[in-house]
C-alpha cells in the first residue's frame, strides 16, 4: 500500500481510533514519565522544596532517592492513559468529521477542531483524572506511599472517593484550552506541513510538538493549580479560587510559572510521540483493514476466443435489426457484450467467469444454445 492511500483508509472506524490512541497514549506518558516527574517537583510549593533546574532536580532524585524514582508511579499512567486516550481520539475524529459534514465551507473548520477537542477532553479527564491524582502523589518528595495500590487505598480509606476528583473542576478548567489550542495548532501546523494530508511522519511530529508547546506555555498557571490541589502538601486545599489564592501567596505571581520550562520541555516530545504514533498506528491498523476485504483484480481481461468473421456478421446483423425495429416488436435483440473477468484472489483462489452473446441471440428462447461460457478455477 502506498502513502498515497492514506487518505483512502476507512479512517471512520472507530476500533481503528481507539487502538490508536491507547497506543499513542500509553506511549506519549511512558516515555517521557521522568521528565514529567522533574514537572511535578519543581512545581510543589512546599517550603521543603529546593529551588533547581532541571536537570539539578533530576539528579539530586536520582542520587539521594534512587535510580528508579524518576519513574515511580508509571503504571498508574499505563492504567489510566489507555482508555482515556482510545475515548479521547475516536470521540475527536468522530465529532470532528460529523461536524465538518455538517458545515457549509471550510471557514468554521478551525473552531470545528477546538470545539471536538473541548468534548474529548471531557472524557478523557474523567477517566484520567484518578490516575494523575495517584501519579502527583508518587511522585512528591517523601512521598509515604509504598506502591500504586497503596497509594489508591491509602487515599480511598483517609480522604474518601471524592480525593479522586478534587481537581477535576481545575482539570477541565486546564485541559479545555489546552487541548482547544492543542488541536487547532496542530491542524493548522498540519496544512502547512502536510499540504497534501498524507501519512507524514516529519509533519505529524513537528506539528505535534509545535502544538504542544505553545497550548503548555499558555497554561502552565492553571498545571500549578492542579498540583496544588492533587498533592495537598500545604495544608487543605479545596477548590479552583483557593487554589490560586494559595499559589499567590506562598510564589507569589511568579509562583504560578513555577516548572513551565519543565513543562514545555515534557509536552513537546510527548505530543510529537503521541501524534506520530497515533497516525502510525492509524495507518497500519487501517492498512491491515483494507487488506482484507479487498478483491484483487488482474492487470488484464480475459475474453472468450472468437473468429473476427462472427463478429462482422454479428455487427451487420445488429445494425440491420436496430433499423428495422418497431415500437410494437416483440423480439429483444442484444448486442455482443463482453463482460471482463472478474478474481477473487486472495480469498480462495482465483475464479474467473467469461460469456459472450452472439449475433444469433434474437430471442430468449434460443438463449441457452448460443451463450458461451467459460468457467476456469485455480
Amino acid at each position: 500500500m502506498n502513502f498515497e492511500d492514506y487518505e483512502t483508509l476507512p479512517t471512520n472506524n472507530v476500533v481503528t481510533h481507539m487502538s490508536a490512541g491507547a497506543i499513542a497514549g500509553v506511549m506519549e506518558h511512558c516515555v517521557m514519565y521522568p521528565l514529567d516527574s522533574v514537572k511535578t517537583r519543581m512545581q510543589s510549593l512546599a517550603p521543603t522544596t529546593l529551588r533547581e533546574g532541571i536537570s539539578g532536580t533530576l539528579l539530586r532524585m536520582i542520587r539521594t532517592e534512587g535510580v528508579l524514582r524518576p519513574v515511580r508511579g508509571m503504571s498508574a499512567m499505563v492504567i489510566g492513559a489507555g482508555p482515556s486516550h482510545a475515548l479521547y481520539f475516536s470521540s475527536y475524529e468522530y465529532l470532528k468529521d460529523k461536524m465538518i459534514t455538517m458545515s457549509t465551507t471550510s471557514r468554521y473548520h478551525t473552531v470545528i477542531y477546538g470545539l471536538s477537542g473541548c468534548i474529548s477532553t471531557l472524557l478523557h479527564d474523567g477517566i484520567m483524572n484518578p490516575a494523575e491524582v495517584v501519579k502527583q502523589r508518587m511522585q512528591m518528595l517523601n512521598s509515604p506511599y509504598k506502591s500504586v495500590m497503596h497509594c489508591l487505598m491509602k487515599v480511598y480509606h483517609t480522604e474518601g472517593p471524592r480525593a479522586f476528583y478534587r481537581s477535576y473542576s481545575t482539570q477541565l478548567t486546564m485541559n479545555v484550552p489546552f487541548q482547544s489550542i492543542h488541536f487547532m495548532v496542530y491542524e493548522f501546523a498540519q496544512k502547512v506541513t502536510n499540504k497534501e494530508h498524507k501519512y507524514n511522519p516529519t509533519a505529524h511530529m513537528t506539528s505535534g510538538a509545535l502544538a504542544g508547546a505553545v497550548a503548555s506555555a499558555i497554561t502552565t498557571p492553571l498545571d500549578v493549580c492542579k498540583t496544588l490541589l492533587n498533592t495537598q502538601q500545604v495544608g487543605s486545599i479545596k477548590g479552583m479560587r483557593n487554589a490560586m489564592k494559595t499559589v499567590y501567596r506562598l510564589g507569589g505571581f511568579a509562583g504560578f510559572f513555577r516548572g513551565m520550562q519543565a513543562r514545555i520541555m515534557y509536552q513537546m516530545p510527548a505530543t510529537a510521540i503521541c501524534w506520530s504514533t497515533y497516525e502510525f498506528f492509524k495507518y497500519i491498523l487501517g492498512n491491515a483493514r483494507l487488506e482484507e476485504v479487498r478483491l484483487v483484480v488482474p492487470p488484464s481481461t480475459v475474453f472468450a476466443e472468437d473468429d473476427g468473421s462472427v463478429g462482422s456478421n454479428m455487427s451487420r446483423d445488429s445494425e440491420k435489426q436496430q433499423q428495422s425495429l418497431t415500437p410494437s416488436t416483440e423480439k429483444i435483440n442484444l448486442k455482443a457484450r463482453e463482460i471482463p473477468a472478474m478474481s477473487g484472489a486472495g480469498l480462495y483462489g482465483s475464479l474467473s467467469f467469461n460469456t459472450m452473446h452472439t449475433s444469433a441471440d434474437s430471442s430468449f428462447n434460443r438463449r441457452k444454445d448460443s451463450t458461451i461460457l467459460d468457467i476456469t478455477h485455480t
